[in-house]
């Protein structure tokens, strides 16, 4: 497992994407922290204007996102104003990882990463990035042999506390499958019971496996240790993401 390694540092050539907003009220906490799936939704609103300034949307329209990481070393509090930085920090012909990097005027650091799949949309598989969506892609970095590897313990564990977890239907996109913020939702659920790792800088990463689709029962099993919290997201017995929240130890 990978879950303490260091993400990309940013890069010394290239242009990188930017863009800035307003925190706002509905993506905050109680306590005007932003909340997790507040930046989920940050991340994916940066990644399609990204695709859109850059023209990818039109020749590489489909990806799904593998793996998010999210560092926050300083939380962003409402209110403030975030600005953000997106590049590509490694690639292969078929996925890419893509940092953002946020910062706020009253001084919140939060660093993410996102391992990203290239899909076919007639045949659902990943597919080769158009040469001119990887030609983008190697203006920041020369790591262009990106692999897949596992962040986090992939297997389902026997024990641990099963929570239910209802879906909404305002949780699944256009592919008919949960969002991205809909699971960091449910990370932040749980989060908000263990104060002392979101009082410190701290790492969140969730992987998924398969998706999960309208009309199944999802349930949350939780494992916490001296360290941190793990969840797996489970339907029919089967884990289809898991997820950790840990404190970060740089």
């Amino acid at each position: 497992m990978s879950f303490d390694q260091p993400l990309a540092p940013p890069p010394t050539r290239g242009t990188l994407f930017t863009r800035s907003r307003p925190l706002r009220a509905g993506d905050v906490a109680p306590d005007n922290r932003l909340r997790l799936d507040g930046i989920a939704r940050y991340l994916q609103d940066i990644g399609s204007d990204n695709a859109d300034a850059a023209g990818f949307a039109e020749t590489d329209p489909v990806w799904i996102l593998r793996r998010t990481v999210i560092d926050v070393r300083t939380p962003a509090e409402w209110p403030d104003h975030v600005s953000m930085r997106r590049w590509c920090s490694a690639y292969s012909t078929r996925w890419s990882t893509m940092r953002v990097e946020m910062t706020s005027d009253k001084g919140a650091r939060i660093e993410t990463e996102g391992f990203w799949i290239h899909i076919n949309r007639d045949t659902g598989m990943p597919s080769r990035i158009s040469d001119s969506t990887l030609e983008l892609l190697g203006s920041h970095t020369d790591v262009d042999r990106l692999r897949w590897k596992s962040w986090l313990a992939e297997d389902l564990p026997e024990d641990g506390v099963d929570v239910p977890f209802p879906l909404r239907s305002t949780d699944f996109d256009p592919l008919d499958h949960v969002n991205n913020a809909a699971y960091l939702h449910a990370v932040e659920e749980h989060a908000i019971t263990r104060p002392d790792l979101l009082a410190a800088p701290h790492r969140v990463v969730i992987e998924y496996a398969s998706p999960i689709t309208i009309g199944e029962q999802l349930t949350i099993r939780r494992r916490e240790d001296a360290d941190g919290l793990s969840l797996w997201f489970v339907v029919d017995g089967a884990s289809r993401a898991g997820a950790r929240l840990a404190r970060l130890t740089d």
